[in-house]
């Protein structure tokens, strides 16, 4: 396939399943100035919370996990037996810090990365 080709293919994949390409997107930070990175890392607006251990009140900290989202109970307990474990990835502030309060707030050792 030559690149001419493949251009093409890129561009219909992109207008009928109306998505586009990773890879040019990609392509402009990694072109960038090197102070770019350093910035985004200040700026940061997707957050992590991680359940590190559940604590004495095990039973408390599955119902906020399953409160948090949409896991059924037996994948939540899994999470929760299975500490250190994500409970909600890329989340705004706000939300991972109610997050991790109402976790905490069950008895839970929680981090927010």
């Amino acid at each position: 396939m030559t690149l001419i080709q493949l251009s093409e293919f890129v561009k219909a994949f992109e207008e009928k399943f109306d998505v586009t390409a990773a890879a040019a997107a990609v392509a402009v930070p990694a072109a960038g100035v090197p102070g770019a990175p350093a910035e985004a890392a200040e700026e940061k607006d997707e957050f992590d919370v991680i359940l590190t251990g559940a604590g004495d009140k095990k039973i408390q900290v599955i119902k906020v996990v399953r409160e948090l989202t949409s896991l059924g109970l037996k994948e939540a307990k899994d999470l929760v037996d299975g500490a250190p474990k994500p409970v909600l990835e890329k989340v705004a502030k706000d939300a991972a810090e109610k997050a991790a309060e109402s976790l905490k707030g069950a008895g839970a050792s929680v981090e927010v990365k």
